[in-house]
């Protein structure tokens, strides 16, 4: 196990312009990772992966346990070993919170580096979203959550939110800067999250320095030109709008 690697299904581009057949298993994702986010094949859902396990949040914001053999599109996982730790309070939204990630990988010297952060807390509020999956070719990611997102708020709640970082470099393999997803602590409810109100919590922070991608090996996959992938829209479906 090399605990300074993220392993990633796919890439953004691919994700954004489409290609969202499954490239491997829950199953065999999770030999990689035990802490990471992502989504499942056709789009269905938002991917969890906290503990070990991995959670799949619906339209309406419940979630479930994906089954082993569900296939996946597009993710990013890691094993999660923390190297630093910080206490939140009262952290009134989600910008403000990048803003707190962002100083404290820059004050480690880490802004070229991947990160996640796992920060587990009481939650004032938490604005996220998620959407039902549709069997479709060449139909861009936004155009799918056009017409398939529902958004929803969770209120006075105790969860945990899975942060992944990639420096700006990267962009293209994966969104930079920081995404977010969210698993409430009784496992009932969770989803991709672009707003939130922290009342308090704990941040685990852990680099990563390496990278391993597992790229799609049908022919389908190289009939798409991944450079084509609109930043404007790579925004939108990141801020959940």
């Amino acid at each position: 196990m090399n605990d300074s690697k993220m392993f990633q299904v796919s890439t953004l581009q691919a994700l954004m312009l489409g290609y969202t057949k499954s490239v491997i298993t829950v199953e065999e994702l999770l030999k990689h990772g035990d802490i990471g986010l992502g989504t499942f094949e056709n789009v269905d859902g938002e991917m969890i992966v906290l503990d070990g396990h991995c959670y799949q949040a619906k339209s309406d914001g419940t979630i479930s346990e994906a089954g082993s053999a569900t296939g996946v599109p597009f993710c990013a996982v890691a094993h999660m070993l923390p190297d630093g730790e910080a206490d939140l309070e009262n952290v009134s939204s989600i910008d403000d919170l990048k803003r707190f990630l962002d100083i404290t990988i820059d004050e480690a010297f880490a802004l070229n580096s991947m990160h996640i952060v796992r920060v587990d807390g009481l939650f004032n509020k938490v604005m996220a979203r998620s959407e039902d999956g549709v069997i479709s070719r060449h139909v861009e990611l936004k155009d799918i959550l056009e017409n398939n997102q529902q958004d929803f708020c969770f209120e006075n709640i105790r969860g945990s939110l899975v942060c992944i970082y990639f420096p700006d470099y990267m962009d293209g393999i994966n969104a930079p800067g920081w995404h977010l997803h969210f698993v409430s602590e009784d496992k009932t409810c969770g989803g991709h999250v672009f707003d939130i109100d922290l009342k308090s919590g704990k941040a685990s922070f852990s680099r990563k320095t390496n990278i391993e991608i597992k790229f799609p090996s049908t022919a389908e996959f190289d009939t798409y030109a991944l450079k084509n992938a609109s930043q404007d829209d790579i925004k939108k479906v990141e801020q959940g709008k």
